[in-house]
C-alpha cells in the first residue's frame, strides 16, 4: 500500500497571516484617508493652523496671557471664507484672582461688535459659591453676550464626588443670578472620569486635539476648542481656536436676550 504525502501547511498558515495583516493595514490606511477627506480641515498660513471648514462659525478665547490686544484687527480679520465670529474672555480664578487684561477686553470686544462670552477658572480645592461669586462680582451680561462659562479641568487632588458638589455650587449660584444656564467648558477626558453624567443637561464647551472632524465625546455639544496654536491679526502670541456646533440661527438662540 502506497504511503501518503504529508502536506505541507505550514506555509499556507504564513501566507493567510500575510494577506490578512496586508487586508487589515490596507484598511486602516482607507479609513484614516476617508476620515480626513471628510474632516475637510484646511491650512491657512495666516492663522498657522488648519481649521475645520464644514462648520461656519469660528471663535477665539483669551486671557491674560494673550496681553493687550487689538479687537479692532482680530474683528477684521477674514482669510477666504473665514472670520471670526466670537470670543471667550478669562474673567476670574477661584475665591478673589480676576484676570488683569478681563475689564480692557470685555469693554472693547463689545467694542467691536464682537459677541464676548466670560469664564471662570475653576480651584476644585475651593467652595463653589465663593468662586460664583468672585464671577458675579466683576461679569455684568448683558442683551446679545453668551451664558457664563465654567472652565473646570483640574482636581486638585479633590475626590471626584466633593468635587462634583463644588462644580453644582458654581453652576446653580450663577444661573440663579444671571438667569441663565451655564456652559461648562473642560475637556474630553475630565468629563468622563470626574464629571461623569451628572452634568448632560448643561451646555458643553470640549477641549479636544486629537481627532479631527469633531471632538471623541459621547453626549452633545456646543463649542470645541480644537486648537492652542492659532494666530490672529492684533494678538501678539498663540491663540486658542473653536468652533460652534451649529449654523447662525442657532448661535443666536444661545446668546443673552
Amino acid at each position: 500500500m502506497a504511503k501518503k504525502k504529508k502536506r505541507n501547511t505550514g506555509w499556507k498558515i504564513f501566507l493567510g497571516f500575510g494577506i490578512t495583516t496586508m487586508v487589515v493595514i490596507l484598511g486602516v490606511v482607507i479609513y484614516e484617508w476617508w476620515e480626513a477627506r471628510r474632516a475637510k480641515f484646511v491650512k491657512y498660513d495666516a492663522f498657522g493652523i488648519e481649521i475645520p471648514t464644514n462648520y461656519n462659525i469660528h471663535g477665539i478665547d483669551v486671557s491674560r496671557y494673550q496681553d493687550r490686544i487689538d479687537w479692532e484687527s482680530v474683528k477684521q480679520m477674514k482669510v477666504e471664507d473665514v472670520q471670526l465670529s466670537f470670543a471667550f474672555i478669562k474673567a476670574t480664578e477661584g475665591n478673589n484672582n480676576r484676570d488683569i487684561f478681563f475689564k480692557r477686553n470685555w469693554k472693547r470686544c463689545k467694542d467691536v461688535m464682537l459677541p464676548r462670552g466670560a469664564y471662570h477658572f475653576f480651584v476644585a480645592s475651593r467652595s463653589g459659591r465663593t468662586q460664583a461669586e468672585n464671577f458675579i462680582k466683576t461679569v455684568d451680561l448683558e442683551s446679545g453676550d453668551m451664558p457664563p462659562v465654567l472652565d473646570v479641568e483640574r482636581s486638585n487632588g479633590v475626590p471626584g464626588e466633593k468635587l462634583r458638589q463644588r462644580v453644582r455650587e458654581w453652576l446653580v449660584t450663577v444661573e440663579n443670578h444671571y438667569g441663565v444656564r451655564p456652559i461648562i467648558d473642560t475637556n474630553v477626558d475630565f468629563y468622563k472620569y470626574y464629571l461623569k453624567d451628572e452634568f448632560d443637561d448643561y451646555p458643553l464647551w470640549v477641549a479636544h486635539y486629537l481627532q479631527k472632524e469633531k471632538p471623541r465625546i459621547y453626549r452633545n455639544w456646543h463649542f470645541w476648542q480644537y486648537s492652542e496654536l492659532g494666530r490672529v491679526n492684533g494678538i501678539l502670541s498663540k491663540v486658542d481656536f473653536n468652533v460652534f456646533n451649529g449654523d447662525s440661527t442657532e448661535f443666536k438662540k444661545i446668546l443673552i436676550d
